[in-house]
């Protein structure tokens, strides 16, 4: 019990303790989470994967495998998820709000800067990657299903146009391939600007958390975080074996895959009206239990 309450304090503790500050900006300050948002979104997190990418060298096999290790988990967990709530008869709008909050966990706010306290350096680039992809499949799986047919495949593709962190990736990977540098300037403002994204995703969960209103079906929201905390990270150690995961790398996807749902559903869930109230009290909720499940798996992964 003593190991796990290290773990937590060390590990889990510090994010909570920063969300908390932007809990208390939004409560008393009146900050809003949208101008945070924008600023983390388009500045802050496409530097710190640019970083990421170009300093620690991932091989182009790290980013495929570690690409389809993201891909088939979040997948296949939305698969059982959709048939179980089918099998539980849960009203149409309501299970699209279960698969989207299953599907997609916090990967960027709580999981890179978990996986830099627990693992290090090496992780938090692997763990960069479960980011961006994930972030690939919300707009164009994730916009698809909150859709339900409003929105063309097509669109949720050139959707994908509008995220930073996937210019972020190509451009570190064409730096990685021809052995770029940028000038110092340049790369020292990206350090700072890398430097920055963590404390500012954090400080952004806890404002969210503090716009999120509650909403009631227990059946869904019990199923949601059930599969969210725990089948998740489950399922993910057995796809781990069909893509060969180890060391730093394995323990950032299983992690990563345990994360609570994603503060970003909240985005999506209020922009096609489906379920919003529903869709922040999994995210309020689950981020609250999920010191329960990630440090006795913390312990597991050797943390």
């Amino acid at each position: 019990m003593n190991v796990l309450f290290v773990l937590f304090s060390n590990n889990i503790l510090p994010i909570f303790i920063a969300a908390g500050a932007g809990y208390l900006a939004s409560k008393y300050l009146q900050v809003t989470p949208r101008s945070v948002s924008q600023i983390a979104f388009y500045i802050f997190s496409p530097c710190l994967i640019f970083n990421l990418l170009t300093s620690t060298q991932l091989s182009g096999e790290d980013v495929t495998r570690m690409a389809g290790f993201t891909a088939v988990s979040v997948l296949t967990l939305g698969a059982l998820t959709g048939l179980i709530g089918w099998m539980l008869r849960l009203e149409r709008r309501i299970l699209v709000a279960v698969l989207i909050t299953t599907m997609f966990g916090n990967a960027g706010n709580y999981g890179l800067s978990l996986n830099l306290f627990a693992f290090g350096e090496t992780a938090l680039a692997h763990a960069s990657l479960f980011f961006v992809t994930t972030s690939i499949l919300v707009y164009t799986v994730g916009v698809v299903i909150v859709s339900l047919g409003t929105t063309s495949l097509r669109n949720a593709v050139l959707g994908l146009f509008k995220v930073p962190v996937v210019y972020a990736v190509v451009i570190a990977l064409l730096f990685n391939r021809l052995e770029w540098q940028l000038p110092l300037p340049i790369d020292r403002t990206v350090t700072l600007m890398a430097n920055a994204a963590i404390p500012a995703l954090l400080v952004l969960m806890g404002i969210q958390l503090q716009n999120s209103k509650w909403s009631d079906h227990a059946l869904a929201l019990g199923l949601t975080n059930f599969m969210r905390l725990i089948a998740s990270p489950l399922l993910a150690l057995g796809v781990s074996l069909l893509f060969r995961l180890e060391g730093p790398a394995l323990q950032a996807g299983i992690l990563e895959s345990a994360m609570p749902t994603a503060v970003m559903m909240t985005i999506l869930a209020t922009e096609y009206n489906v379920e919003p109230s529903f869709v922040t009290t999994v995210v309020f909720t689950s981020t609250l239990l999920s010191p329960l499940t990630i440090t006795p798996l913390l312990s597991y992964l050797g943390a």
